[in-house]
């Protein structure tokens, strides 16, 4: 460029360089060059978690299939002892056209269901072929919804076995969900395997 001259501005940093070639009455600088800070930002979080199971592996277990398989993923599991997974809440889900048209909400009921999968991957022995498949809910009680659950949340999730009866195959468990730091459900939910 002719006639151009680097300059530096007093309201941006010192190594901030820029180019000036436009008449002085309109005064117009634009940046070339300045050194960027490494991409540390909110781009770089997010639900995508190592799985300890991931979809195939959680078909693998539950009978569950679209549009009613409400575990994504599971980050980490004991069996018997407790376990926390996901559920990606999307516009896509196929119950918001429905609940609400004017305000999608994820309908509480299907919360304590992704919470009844999760506890039945607890449940189920992985490396009992006879057990796989063969889980029911046998109750839930003091259940609790706190906060709405839109599209665009991530329904994190965590069972804990409080009792298992294995010989009559009951087993009872603390359950909770999550939105954030919010929590958004709670109860105790009963789950019964099948003979």
């Amino acid at each position: 460029m002719t006639g151009a001259a680097v300059v530096q501005s007093t309201n941006v940093p010192s190594n901030a360089k820029f180019v000036r070639n436009v008449p002085a009455e309109r005064k117009l600088a634009v940046r070339v060059s300045a050194e960027a800070p490494a991409a540390k930002g909110i781009e770089t979080t997010g639900p995508n978690f190592t799985a300890n199971k991931d979809i195939q592996a959680i078909m693998d277990i539950l009978p569950h299939r679209y549009p009613f398989l409400l575990v994504d993923r599971v980050l980490e599991v004991e069996q018997g002892k407790y376990a926390v997974g996901y559920k990606c809440v999307t516009a896509n889900d196929n119950f918001f056209p429905g609940h609400f048209p004017q305000r999608a909400i994820m309908p509480g009921v299907l919360q304590v269901e992704a919470l009844a999968q999760l506890g039945g991957i607890v449940m189920i022995d992985p490396t009992d072929a006879a057990q796989q498949n063969n889980f029911f809910f046998g109750g839930v009680d003091n259940v609790r919804w706190r906060k709405p659950v839109v599209p665009g949340d991530v329904l994190m999730m965590r069972v804990d076995v409080t009792k298992f009866n294995k010989r009559f195959g009951i087993c009872k468990m603390d359950a909770k969900a999550y939105v954030g730091e919010d929590l958004v459900c709670d109860g105790e939910l009963t789950l019964v395997m099948g003979k």
